[in-house]
């Protein structure tokens, strides 16, 4: 067992005994599920997985699937036109509360329930069927494998759905969803109900975490400024009404799901999933949120931590026949091309007249645009030759 896997078994271990709350009951396929079960994963930068505790079992992805029908709603329509529907505030909420802006009717963000049909209905698409097919899809190039709905559970969020209904008429009666509601509300349950292990969920974090660029298929999934404001939105709003303390305690951008799983991100470091049927008050799987807040702890993934490495290239110097050659590997921020001017004016103290320094950034997996145009003027700086190769 590799270190890694070692700490996370360990963190495990240590939330087994809490045994507060229950699972799910007012969905009847939740109610009766094995309360026991307990799983944990994370997905790294070069899409290396680890996990333990029970990562083959599957359950649905529930309120998770609310992040990614929001970047879908935003590929597909755009910042504005999405904001223009659904807002961007923490309510403060349980999650399935009726929580719309006055006069407006807008749902107050799209992570509870009412925010949630909002995006739904705006995806594309006159069936149910066509709606769920592009839902699953891009699902499953978040996680890098294809997934599919559990049609049990779809069946009892169908039969026992009277609420989600409610706030779907109601809204409709705001002119705030155009779809037709049970075409807004079915495409919502079969999205809930589509099943997930913790490693497709960590995949999916990890996909958030690298600004929509699965890092273990290599494909793009969204573009980062769609990563960007899923993330925004997750950080305040995606823990309903324990998001405050989350972000206090645990400093992710994260949501839950009523089925006892956890996603989180720490951005350009990892994606986290736990999984957990007992919840909280909140709806919040009790050992998931214990669990992950003990990794943040311990791996120092809180966002308002200091991270002197995060966007800091790793640089090496070898020799070449031009003269030396500097090589880039990693993520460079603005912050982190000071670390490669110190390089690059030490190297310009000692070489002699009508040499080049190549600055090799062919394993740079991404540049900040600020970072190239420092880099440039640095360059234009020294009195040596330089060349830049991408």
């Amino acid at each position: 067992m590799d270190s890694i896997t070692a700490l996370l078994s360990g963190a495990l271990e240590e939330v087994r005994p809490l045994a507060e709350g229950a699972p799910a009951s007012y969905i009847p396929e939740l109610a009766g599920v094995d309360p026991e079960a307990l799983a944990l994963a994370v997905v790294g930068p070069r899409g290396r997985v680890w996990s333990a505790g029970d990562a083959d079992h599957e359950f649905t992805i529930q309120s998770m699937s609310k992040p990614f029908v929001l970047a879908l709603a935003l590929v597909e329509h755009g910042r504005e036109a999405v904001m223009a529907r659904v807002g961007a505030e923490p309510s403060g909420e349980p999650f399935n509360a009726i929580s719309l802006e006055a006069g407006t009717g807008r749902p107050a963000n799209p992570m509870i329930n009412a925010g949630a049909i909002a995006t739904t209905a705006l995806v594309p698409g006159g069936s149910i069927a066509e709606r769920t097919e592009r839902i699953v899809d891009l699902f499953s190039r978040f996680a890098g494998r294809e997934l599919r709905v559990d049609e049990s559970v779809y069946a009892s969020e169908s039969a026992t759905g009277d609420r989600n209904r409610a706030l779907a008429h109601l809204l409709r009666s705001y002119d705030v969803i155009e779809a037709p509601v049970d075409l807004a509300v079915e495409s919502y349950f079969r999205q809930c109900s589509v099943l997930v292990t913790v490693r497709d969920l960590a995949e999916m974090a990890a996909t958030l975490a690298f600004g929509g660029f699965n890092p273990t298929t290599r494909e793009r999934v969204v573009d980062e400024h769609i990563a960007r404001d899923v993330l925004s939105l997750m950080a305040s709003c995606g823990m309903y009404d324990f998001s405050g303390e989350w972000l206090l305690r645990v400093g992710l951008p994260a949501k839950s799901g009523v089925s006892g799983g956890l996603l989180a991100v720490a951005p350009s470091q990892f994606g986290v999933a736990a999984f957990s049927p007992r919840l909280d008050g909140h709806g919040n799987s009790v050992r998931a949120v214990a669990v992950v807040e003990k990794l943040a702890e311990r791996l120092g993934m809180h966002l308002l931590e200091p991270h002197e490495s995060v966007a800091v290239p790793a640089v090496s110097v070898h020799s070449g026949e031009t003269g030396p050659v500097v090589r880039l590997s990693g993520e460079l921020g603005f912050a982190g091309t000071e670390r490669v001017f110190a390089v690059l004016r030490e190297l310009a103290t000692g070489l002699p007249e009508g040499s080049t320094v190549t600055l090799d950034a062919r394993e740079i997996g991404r540049m900040h645009p600020a970072a190239l145009v420092a880099l440039q003027t640095e360059f234009e700086g020294l009195p040596l030759g330089f060349r830049l190769e991408q």
